[in-house]
This record gives C-alpha cells, structure tokens and sequence, in this order.
C-alpha cells in the first residue's frame, strides 16, 4: 500500500467521523439576583446549535456561586409553581435552539459567592454532551423584565 492510499484513507476517515458536529452559539444571556443579599441567582439565555448533530446542556460550573445547578419550573398537583433540577439536561436539537428564560428552564446560582451587580459579569462554563464545555462571561442585567429577545450580543464557543 503507498503513502498516498494511506493517507486518503485516513483523511476520508477523519471528514468522515467529524461530518456531524454540534456548534453551539450563547446569545442574549444575562444573570440576575434578587437583591445584594440574594443568596441565589440565576442565568438565562438562548442556546443555538447551528451544527448538524443534536447536542445537550448537561451542566454549568462557575466559582460566583457554591453551586450551579440545571432548573425548570413545574406545577404541582395543587397547581403551585416549583423550581426543580433537571439532572437530565436540556436537549438542542440540530439547526434549532433552547431558551432557558425567566418561569422556564434556567442555569441556578446557589450560595453565591460575591453579590451580582447591574454591569458586572458571572464566569459560567456550559457543558455539552458534544460540544464540551464552553466558557461564557454573562452580564447581570436586575433590571430587566423580559424574557429571551434584547440582544446582549452573542458569545462563541472559543
């Protein structure tokens, strides 16, 4: 076998394996708190995955809070609104993407380590299935009211 058939053979082997990749975009994000003596916070943003593979939000790290947790909201039988973890994660599709909004899914903040203030920002790493983790630096907006659609600007995978 010559050096050439080796080495269209690894290289088909390389477009090959790598033919179906998640690409995650973070837009819009922001972190809010309470007030300067929340104890918790939270994350909200859109989760684009322009790639061609679906992908999953399986968890957040960061040193502003004790812990970082995946969190939706859910009715009880008495129809009372509760935060719960998703162990699970979140799910972005291929070509598609995921809110995580305020009564929704969100990344929580608990036991933070220093009070979010207006125009500051909160190290998060987001970790994905296949993307990996992804390194965001999101601005504390308290005053906003809104869900996911003023544009913060957007933040790439690095």
């Amino acid at each position: 076998m010559s050096i050439k058939t080796l080495l269209l053979g690894a290289a088909a082997t390389l477009t090959l394996s790598t033919a179906a990749l998640a690409e995650i975009v973070i837009e819009d994000a922001y972190a809010r708190s309470s007030g300067m003596n929340a104890k918790a916070g939270a994350a909200f943003m859109v989760i684009r995955n322009t790639g061609t593979a679906d992908d999953r939000l399986i968890g957040a790290q960061s040193d502003a809070a004790a812990r970082v947790e995946l969190h939706t909201h859910k009715i009880d039988d008495q129809g009372v609104a509760r935060m719960m973890e998703v162990e699970e994660g979140f799910a972005i599709p291929a070509g598609s993407d995921h809110a995580l909004a305020r009564g929704g899914d969100h990344v929580m903040f608990m036991g933070i380590t220093r009070p979010f203030e207006q125009g500051a920002t909160v190290p998060v790493t987001l970790v994905f299935e296949q993307a990996g983790e992804i390194a965001v630096e999101i601005p504390v907006d308290l005053e906003r009211q809104d869900g996911p659609g003023m544009n913060h600007g957007q933040m790439k995978k690095n």
